[in-house]
């Protein structure tokens, strides 16, 4: 399925994409609403004014240098948020009447649109129009895409993520360096992008038997927001581990996926029969992004998104949520939609998000996400 030749821009927004995803969030909102009125819950709240979101407020209200420290002794601090975010809350509302929380709301759906219309265009260079606007509805319906409509990272991740991986597609080296350096100012798992410019940009020097300027520029701007950032939490603390210290005593650190084998091996056997059906499922579907011979860029930031996933000691919780921006994952199932009929592959599409809605709303007014 990969490309070779990259292929021409394509003029202007893809309305019938950014409208079925838009659709999909809105429904989403729609289903919170009603399920917060009959609990007499504050279902806005709960988007912009809770786990994450209020670390980001403060962030962009106060800058760095608060945290917490926990009864069993745990320090948390803001250091482990990256600044990205926070500085466009804080940059809304100084421009709009708004407070830094609706700033936030603000700033994560006009990136979700950025996201969904990213996606579209890869899905599209690799699959063809009609996939491509599968993959953003399918987007906008997993499981955790309530997130998508919080005063979260992910949809300013994954847009950037998804616009400089269909820039390398096009060749277009620098562009998708530039990207890469925002998204190393949104979430450490801008590593699976840096991964994914420089692994291609090997491949693409060893293919060409030469070194192209664009190339090398792409690839040595890459790390550099990433970098950035982990050096300034380093002098900051005086330690140059610090930022790494700071992840691991949120619970972040890499042990391999030790965690969630003990984590799997807690719980009572039928949920632990799930869970490891669950993550077969997730095998298989990085197992079909590979044999649909997906281009090496998109490949290796799927995988490694999935992988950086798996192999921390964050709370299990949050697994389903940060593997989210490997978009990736979910072409296979979306060219197998796009072969179907309009009415057969529409009500399939209509009862995911319709399930995805129920259960955002549910998940958000209950414990919520971490």
């Amino acid at each position: 399925m990969s490309r070779s030749t990259a292929a021409p821009p394509r003029p202007g927004p893809p309305w019938a994409a950014l409208g079925a995803y838009a659709a999909t969030r809105l429904l989403g909102l729609a289903v919170l609403a009603v399920v917060a009125a009959a609990t007499g819950k504050d279902g806005l709240h709960r988007l912009s004014g809770r786990w994450d979101a209020v670390w980001y407020a403060r962030i962009a209200e106060h800058g760095y240098g608060y945290q917490v420290t926990l009864p069993d002794g745990a320090v948390h601090a803001d250091l482990a948020f990256f600044p990205l975010f926070p500085a466009l809350e804080r940059a809304v509302a100084a421009v709009l009447p708004v407070d830094v929380p609706t700033a936030g709301l603000l700033v994560s759906w006009a990136a979700s649109l950025a996201a969904a219309w990213g996606i579209h265009e890869v899905g599209a260079h690799v699959a063809g129009r009609r996939a491509g606007l599968v993959l953003a509805v399918l987007w906008g319906v997993y499981p955790t895409a309530f997130v998508q409509s919080m005063a979260y990272t992910e949809t300013l991740f994954t847009a950037l993520a998804a616009w400089s991986v269909l820039a390398v597609l096009r060749g277009r080296w620098i562009l998708a360096g530039a990207l890469c350096v925002f998204a190393g100012l949104t979430r450490p798992t801008a590593a699976a992008l840096i991964a994914a410019i420089g692994i291609t940009a090997l491949v693409t020097v060893v293919r060409e038997r030469r070194l192209r300027a664009p190339v090398l520029a792409g690839a040595l701007l890459a790390p550099l927001g990433w970098l950035a950032y982990i050096v300034y939490v380093g002098v900051r603390q005086g330690s140059a581990t610090a930022y790494f210290d700071v992840q691991s005593a949120w619970g972040n650190s890499i042990d391999g996926g030790v965690a969630l084998a003990r984590f799997i091996a807690g719980l009572p056997w039928p949920a632990a029969l799930g869970l490891c059906a669950a993550l077969g499922l997730l095998g298989w579907l990085v197992a079909l992004c590979v044999r649909q011979r997906q281009p090496l860029p998109l490949l290796v930031y799927t995988v490694t998104v999935v992988v950086i996933s798996l192999v921390g000691a964050a709370y299990f919780g949050s697994r389903p949520r940060l593997m989210m921006p490997a978009f990736g994952l979910l072409l296979p199932p979306a060219v197998a939609l796009a072969r179907l009929r309009a009415r057969t592959a529409v009500p399939v599409l209509a009862a995911l998000a319709l399930a995805s809605a129920v259960y955002g709303a549910f998940t958000l007014l209950g414990s919520g996400p971490p």
